[in-house]
């Protein structure tokens, strides 16, 4: 029923507390007038978040788990059978048995999981579908796996050369995002290799990646996933919904949307506030897929034409935003001359380094950055 009322209200959010440095809480300020139906609305939805059995979560739930700690790739094999996943097409199909081995001190770790299929562009287009990684607690907790439950992972879409480097390239995009906020999904590398459990033949070995899952991601946040769609540009928190916007600016993407979630979540911390991630960057232009193509109805004719689809915001929070990735530029570039960066063409790098050099151009422009950002956010 809350469920209900607050679809039916749209969800705008009311502070209704804070906390302050010393940890404690106290009576936010007052809403404006204006918005005191949307906050009622948006007190219902934490109410009844605040009513459901929380997950247990691991004990150091406000940490990110130490597999995505490590940063150099590690090689594993997943064992399935690779034709009935394959053949797994719906939005609900079903898990299926698997294991994932790897090398540790000259031995070889085998964890069992279970792994479903998952998404809808790669699902049904990919020679290898996209997946979601089930543990359980007791099977991973003395491996690599340890502290964590249910991933995506990442696998490559063409199995070609040129689909490992699309892999690598948007596993950058990640990195960039953990840069420039901790409301982002955390990722780890690996070199897979695919086994099919059938005929017990290895079909490939690529690039992939796993990520973080949400339930973890929202707990490092104080917080808990939303499964309601419909929060705008008055739901959600200004500067965090900034770094999003431009964010996504950055690495040409225009694949989400905040209030349908799709490619993006909201998280509704314990302070009241309500965050946006996003996910998914393959289509962006940063990546630049040869299979990528923008959506009709932003008239342009490549993915790398960069067109701005974050929400409006104060308009004193752009300076800010904008301080914080001139801050860390040096950073993200640095990532395309590390060990990871290394395995990307060098040619890919010197052109993702240009795109981005557009971008820098573009916000520290004042004209530029009101004409292309501000001015086109979403209302």
């Amino acid at each position: 029923m809350l469920r209900a009322v607050a679809l039916a209200l749209c969800v705008s959010v009311g502070y209704a507390s804070v906390v302050d440095a010393q940890g404690k809480t106290k009576p936010a300020k007052t809403p404006k007038p204006a918005r005191t139906d949307t906050s009622l609305a948006a007190r219902l939805i934490r109410d009844s978040l605040q009513a459901k059995k929380r997950a247990k979560l691991p004990h150091d739930s406000s940490r990110i788990a130490p597999f995505y700690a490590e940063s150099a790739p590690i090689a594993i094999t997943l064992t399935a059978n690779i034709k009935r996943l394959r053949d797994d097409k719906s939005a609900n199909a079903p898990y299926r048995p698997a294991t994932l081995s790897y090398v540790a001190d000259g031995k070889t770790v085998v964890v069992p999981a279970r792994v479903r299929t998952r998404g809808i562009w790669r699902l049904k287009t990919c020679d290898f579908p996209p997946l979601r990684v089930n543990f359980t607690n007791e099977d991973a907790k003395k491996t690599i796996f340890k502290g964590i439950d249910s991933p995506k992972l990442v696998s490559y879409c063409q199995d070609t050369d040129t689909g490992d480097q699309y892999i690598l390239q948007e596993f950058q995009l990640y990195r960039i995002y953990r840069l420039l906020t901790p409301a982002s999904h955390a990722p780890r590398l690996v070199r897979m290799t695919y086994v099919d459990s059938a005929t017990g033949k290895s079909r490939t070995t690529r690039y992939a990646f796993f990520t973080e899952d949400p339930d973890a991601l929202a707990a490092r946040m104080s917080g808990k996933m939303l499964s309601v769609t419909g929060a705008g540009p008055n739901d959600v928190a200004p500067y965090p919904t900034a770094v999003v916007g431009v964010f996504a600016y950055l690495i040409g993407n225009t694949d989400f949307a905040i209030s349908a979630l799709h490619n993006a979540e909201v998280i509704s911390r314990d302070n009241g506030e309500i965050w946006p991630v996003v996910y998914d960057f393959d289509f962006s232009g940063a990546v630049n897929a040869r299979y990528a193509t923008p959506d009709p109805r932003f008239h342009v004719a490549s993915v790398r034409d960069r067109i701005y689809r974050g929400y409006c915001v104060p308009v004193d929070e752009y300076p800010k935003v904008f301080a914080l990735f001139n801050a860390k530029k040096d950073s993200i570039y640095a990532l395309y001359h590390d060990g990871i960066g290394k395995l990307l063409r060098g040619e890919t790098v010197d052109a993702t380094l240009r795109y981005f050099d557009d971008f820098y151009k573009t916000i520290n422009n004042p004209r530029t950055a009101k004409e292309s950002i501000i001015d086109q956010c979403k209302k």
